[in-house]
């Protein structure tokens, strides 16, 4: 018996191994077909009971899940949606109902290809939730319930071909009544919050019947609130739904806009209808201006005034008179002319006549007849144009529909100017009291040329119109130095000189802080070079009576009035190393951090790479209880923390680098979670990474930083293994980050790697100003030696990659090392010489302030700082390369120019060293085009298995590929 025991045992245990065994490495070809959880497409009803998510794949059909949570899994039920990779899910808001969109399968787009193709319609699925009953409806475009009736869906339709209308068919299903009704002609709808009412605009053929309409949604009637030939655009809604804007636009043949009328509906029983007429008002309206169909106009909070745009009108220039001739004299100079000629006995030939006829007609002034010249297609550069010309093409439409803010006051009809040409941007505060303007234009110069930000800011009254000024030339070393408004509209934060101060409207009173504090709130970390960066503000407070502060690491309550003093509410965070990076707002409603309420925090361990949420709990009075309670904290990646809407039932997302996304289910405590998702139906084919180490290390500059090193498939213990190295400035938090199977823009996957038997390590670089490559040098080198001290590494058998600025990093790398036997560099600057004097063309900015205050960290111009940059350009040390170079940079780079790419194949070409440049016609920073991202994602593999593993090179790896052999050559592979 035992030893019939002891052989089942034996064939049990070689079964194991051998179906462990039958685990493959996942393969570029497997990845069209891969199927995973779409991340956005996750649903949860209102009441809490159901969820809803989608399964797709990148060339294959996808499906919905749909689950009621009290239900075993096995319930579960699926339905197909066709293929996409953006899925469209809702459920209504009383939770009896969900819909989605069916997108036409991947064979029908497939076939569908090519010249002749036809436009393929969506479908619409409706399902009333605990039953088995679908409703489908064809050709849609988009679709809403409304939203808190939940009474009737609406469904935009594909729009007819052959019709001149500019609308489509608007169907209205009653959910309870199952009827439908049609509204013809329909471009735009929006339903109120509450949903008992549906604005809709009407755009018709001619125009006819042009409208703007209100439905009663109870009632179904429908009132016609203006109507006009004309075109209605822009339904805005209040927040809290009681009224609506939107705009009227007519056309002016006079005008190349049209003249714009803002339409202002409240009372929504019995509409009160305010038409604001610009045309009209000679008096208060500047006549060269028009309101501009550009803005979305809006209702102040109290429904007194109107906000829109304004911009300057410009007519059609008239093509100029034609003089009228005088014939009689025409005639006249002609007969004489004829007479002169015919008199001349010199006259020999055709030839002769033909010349004197010429030299008659120049003599009496006869213009020669002119051909069609067409005007020169070109650009004026000036050395004092405040942004460069390519930065104003790409501006181009942005400038010409750019409008200002202006306001309309019911009550005294009266029509305000908010901002003209010298307060180019306005910001309205909450409760449209006040409004912060600024303007940058005497400084912008400048800034685009070293990068150094200054703007003037003006504090604007939004019952008058009044501007005062509030600050000149004020410095913008980051984001958060911007003043920015309280929940109440009445207060503004802003940071100056390394410190937060609170500026009270009403008061007229400002106070600093953060200046009694015993810690600072520079982001001390950040090594740009620019002065004081802040770190990011938590919120205001609901009533507007604290900010919360984040030092980095811990999260301060500063009061604002009273004699409570500022309090450090987490503690723990600067001790431990935990950062409270974030708080998870529940409630999509709120305004402002509700300290009545328990506040949710996302936490961070910097040294662990840990993460979680932990809770601040609410005193009995106003504010929070110092000290934070950790609800989760785990070696993995936690985040995306939600509600159901009317339910206390919380969801979180989780992941870690070799287990995929999935959801969970819990309470308010968090306790006891749930797992309520089955991503990647497929993973348990494939081979993924054993887990990930985390690795310390310390710079040759004294700085201590760590890298992430994840293990490759079925990983063995004192076995080593080739590793690709891949780094971009600070990347050890993506430590339990799961990394789907794709083609990336850069050909760039760890799991990829990880699944085909490579090490990949991901180490941290800080910076030193004057040596953004020598920083490089001085953090990776050392990374990669405290990385092989841990016996996963063969130092043998080492590749690096990087794209953009880690594409930087890698050129730069191998011209000081040969400790890494491949290198493939993505769109790499090459020569910081020559890039200094560039175009980001994806911007049309210049590069030179990018150097001078970002990414490029250096003091200055090159002639004022030639050593640092030839230093630490990867062309003046070509020499030194001995690295086999594999190089991805695209003809239409817009943020690093293809000419940096060319410059370095080109150095080490001549220098007769081993590098290939893969160019994709067409493409930019990244690959867009799915053939493409499929075909470099093979061949960067391809080079580093020849190279660290070594495989065979393929042909175009060996020897290149003749221009006349590439199309048979791309054919064979493309799959």
């Amino acid at each position: 018996m035992r030893k019939q025991l002891l052989t089942i045992w034996v064939l049990f245990l070689f079964a194991s191994i051998a179906t462990a065994q039958e685990k493959k490495p996942m393969s570029w070809q497997d990845i069209p077909t891969w199927k995973y959880m779409q991340g956005n497409s996750f649903r949860v009803s209102p009441d809490g009971q159901w969820i809803a998510y989608a399964i797709v794949a990148s060339e294959a059909d996808g499906e919905l899940i749909l689950k009621k949570l009290s239900e075993p899994d096995s319930l579960a039920k699926s339905f197909p949606i066709g293929s996409t990779t953006f899925p469209s899910i809702q459920f209504s808001d009383d939770s009896k109902w969900i819909a989605f969109k069916e997108y036409p399968k991947f064979s029908q787009r497939q076939a569908n290809k090519g010249p002749r193709s036809k436009p393929l319609r969506d479908k619409l699925s409706l399902l009333e939730l605990g039953t088995d009953e679908k409703k489908t409806f064809e050709n849609v475009i988009s679709f809403s319930f409304n939203n808190e009736q939940a009474s009737q869906l609406a469904i935009n339709l594909a729009k007819d071909g052959n019709s001149k209308a500019r609308g489509s068919d608007l169907l209205i299903y009653h959910l309870n009544a199952d009827k439908s009704q049609n509204i013809g002609n329909v471009t735009e709808f929006r339903f109120n919050k509450s949903g008992s009412h549906l604005a809709y605009v009407v755009d018709a053929a001619n125009k006819t019947g042009n409208g703007i309409y209100l439905m009663d949604m109870a009632s179904n009637s429908t009132q016609i609130l203006d109507s006009d030939d004309a075109a209605y655009k822009f339904i805005n809604w209040t927040e809290k739904g009681e009224a609506f804007a939107a705009l009227k636009m007519v056309e002016d043949k006079k005008y190349k806009q049209p003249h714009g009328k803002v339409v202002g509906v409240k009372n929504l029983k019995k509409p009160q209808i305010t038409l604001y007429d610009a045309q009209k008002d000679t008096t208060g309206f500047d006549q060269s201006y028009t309101i501009s169909g550009n803005r979305r106009p809006m209702w102040s909070e109290d429904l007194t005034r109107l906000f829109y745009g304004i911009h300057p009108l410009e007519l059609v220039k008239k093509p100029s008179p034609k003089k009228e001739l005088d014939k009689d004299s025409m005639k006249l100079a002609q007969a004489k002319a004829v007479e002169k000629i015919m008199a001349d006995t010199s006259l020999k030939s055709i030839a002769d006549l033909q010349k004197a006829i010429a030299k008659v007609d120049a003599k009496k002034g006869k213009p020669k007849k002119k051909a069609n010249v067409d005007q020169p297609d070109m650009t004026i550069w000036h050395w004092n144009d405040s942004r460069l010309q390519s930065r104003q093409q790409v501006t181009e439409r942005q400038d010409k529909n750019y409008s200002m803010w202006a306001m309309y006051d019911v009550a005294s009809a009266k029509h305000t100017a908010l901002q003209d040409e010298s307060m180019k941007s306005l910001s309205i505060f909450p409760k449209h009291l006040y409004a912060i303007g600024s303007d940058n234009q005497n400084y912008e110069l400048d800034i685009n040329l070293d990068g150094q930000r200054y703007s003037d800011f003006y504090l604007v009254d939004l019952k008058t119109g009044t501007r005062k000024e509030l600050f000149t030339k004020f410095y913008l070393p980051s984001f958060w130095s911007n003043p920015s408004p309280s929940t109440d509209g009445t207060k503004f934060i802003y940071a100056e000189d390394g410190h937060y101060f609170v500026h009270d409207i009403i008061k007229g009173s400002t106070t600093n802080i953060t200046e009694n504090l015993p810690v600072t709130f520079v982001d001390v970390e950040d090594d740009h070079n620019v002065e004081k960066p802040m770190v990011g503000v938590l919120g205001w407070s609901s009533d507007s009576k604290y900010v919360l502060l984040r030092d980095g690491w811990d999260i301060w309550q500063v009061p604002l009035q009273g004699k409570a003093k500022p309090v450090n509410l987490t503690q723990n965070g600067r001790k431990e190393g935990i950062r409270y990076q974030y708080r998870f707002g529940l409630d999509p409603e709120e305004k402002g951090i509700d300290l009545t309420k328990t506040v949710y925090l996302r936490t961070y361990g910097e040294w662990n790479k840990k993460s979680g949420v932990a809770t601040l709990s609410p005193t009995k009075k106003s504010g929070l209880k110092p000290g934070a309670t950790s609800l989760i904290w785990e070696d993995a990646n936690i985040g995306n923390l939600r509600k159901a809407k009317n339910a206390d039932v919380v969801f979180f997302g989780k992941q870690t680098f070799n287990t995929p996304p999935e959801m969970f289910m819990t309470d308010l405590s968090l306790s006891s979670p749930k797992q309520v998702t089955k991503n990647t139906p497929d993973a348990d084919k494939y081979a993924w990474s054993e887990g990930t180490q985390l690795v310390d290390y310390v710079t040759d500059k004294g700085d201590s930083l760590q890298g992430a090193l994840f293990l490759p498939a079925n990983y063995e213990k004192g076995k080593k293994y080739p590793t690709v190295v891949y780094y971009y400035e600070k990347l050890s938090q993506t430590r339990h980050n799961w990394s789907n199977p794709s083609f990336g823009g850069t050909g760039w996957n760890p799991t990829m790697y990880t699944s085909n038997g490579y090490a990949v390590f991901i180490p941290d670089i800080v910076y030193k100003l004057d040596d953004p490559g020598m920083s490089a040098v001085w953090a990776v080198l050392p990374a990669v030696k405290a990385a092989i001290a841990t016996g996963v590494i063969d130092a043998d058998n080492i590749g690096i990659h990087g794209h953009s600025w880690g594409g930087y990093q890698t050129s730069f790398l191998i011209t000081q090392t040969d400790m890494f036997k491949a290198a493939a560099a993505g769109a790499p600057l090459t020569n910081m010489v020559s890039m200094y004097d560039l175009i980001y063309w994806n911007s049309g900015g210049g590069n030179m302030s990018i150097f001078e205050a970002s990414q490029g960290r250096f003091r200055g111009a090159p002639w004022e700082n030639w050593d640092s940059y030839l230093r630490n350009s990867p062309v003046y040390h070509v020499k030194k390369v001995n690295t086999p170079l594999l190089m991805l940079h695209n003809d239409k780079d817009g943020a690093v120019d293809f000419t940096q790419g060319i410059e370095y194949y080109s150095a080490l070409r001549r220098l007769k060293k081993p590098v290939v440049l893969v160019q994709y016609k067409g493409e930019n920073h990244g690959l867009r085009k799915l053939e493409n991202r499929k075909d470099y994602s093979v061949r960067m593999m391809e080079f580093f298995d020849h190279h660290l593993k070594g495989h065979k090179a393929p042909d175009w790896l060996d020897k290149g590929i003749n221009k006349l052999d590439l199309k048979e050559h791309l054919e064979k592979r493309s799959f």
